[in-house]
């Protein structure tokens, strides 16, 4: 999952350097401000895949304590 953000993070990088460069701006502009695109994009995919795995662990956790009280003849109608 770190690979594919990173990567993603890369891309957009290297897009907003080609974007920069054609608005006509110093190289150390361009640099600095393809730097911090990645930098902010890289870290809201960094959350929003941390928020995705604990909501998909919290819904498996749910589901398997589910299973568990049927398979012990737990229900909730006894």
């Amino acid at each position: 999952m770190n690979k594919i953000i990173l990567q993603t993070g890369l891309l957009v990088f290297f897009f907003s350097i080609i974007y920069f460069t054609q608005r006509g701006l110093a190289l150390e502009k361009i640099l600095l401000n393809s730097f911090v695109v990645f930098i902010i994009l890289t870290s809201m995919l960094s959350i929003l895949a941390i928020g995705i795995i604990k909501a998909i662990n919290k819904n498996s956790l749910n589901k398997l304590s589910d299973y568990s009280e049927h398979l012990a003849g737990k229900s909730k109608n006894e």
